[in-house]
């Protein structure tokens, strides 16, 4: 399937980190709190459990905005209307944008692509996560993270009404585990490369927490 993509690079005068992403979305949702894709909830305060149509990432020590369908407004806005932004209570001007719009697929492909993880994939839940610890070697581990990855890309495609026509391969080429956390709660992710039978636009997020940056992916040309 085709996807129009908004992808926002914004040069803050901070010294970022990959943690001020989800401070980052925190302004952002609370900025555009009419647009429900802009922090992910209902009027009601329920979740809204479809992949995330706008993410808010760190890499490279930049701010980056990906947006598509419901988010792209909040780009448009953000790129014309926003000087600057607080970040854990500090105000920081925004030095530099740069705004790019451009079409990208996602779909099934025959050949398998190789991929790179630029933020921790949080992978496991707390049910997946005990299994994990109790496989006894890195082979038994590494297939479950393939099984967990093709279950990501299975339910992002469902979310974006994507019919995946055949199974999906994945193999998880080199991967470590890195320390990270989530709300304050010290989580495990996982940073490496691994193949899949599958396009992804680049910068994507797979995983939890993607619209806070996590599981970012880019293709390995």
């Amino acid at each position: 399937m085709k996807i129009d993509i908004l992808r926002l690079n914004l040069t803050i005068d901070s010294n970022l980190n990959k943690s001020d992403a989800e401070k980052i979305r925190g302004y952002f949702g609370n900025l555009f709190w009419d647009n429900l894709y802009a922090h992910q909830h209902k009027p009601d305060g329920s979740f809204i459990y479809q992949y995330p149509r706008i993410q808010y990432k760190i890499i490279d020590a930049s701010c980056l905005l990906i947006g598509f369908k419901e988010g792209s407004e909040i780009i448009k806005k953000t790129f014309h209307d926003l000087m600057s932004i607080n970040i854990d209570g500090r105000w920081k001007e925004i030095l530099s944008k740069g705004l790019e719009s451009y079409a990208t697929s996602f779909f099934l492909t025959s050949q398998l692509i190789s991929y790179s993880f630029l933020t921790p994939w949080l992978a496991l839940n707390e049910e997946n996560y005990k299994k994990y610890l109790q496989l006894k070697n890195w082979q038994q581990k590494k297939d479950l993270l393939s099984k967990i990855l093709i279950g990501n890309l299975l339910s992002i495609s469902k979310s974006l009404g994507y019919t995946v026509p055949e199974p999906i391969k994945a193999d998880i080429q080199y991967i470590r585990e890195v320390k990270t956390s989530l709300k304050g709660t010290p989580m495990i992710g996982f940073l490496g490369t691994f193949l899949v039978n599958f396009q992804i636009p680049d910068y994507w997020g797979i995983g939890k927490s993607v619209s806070r940056g996590f599981g970012t992916v880019k293709r390995i040309l």
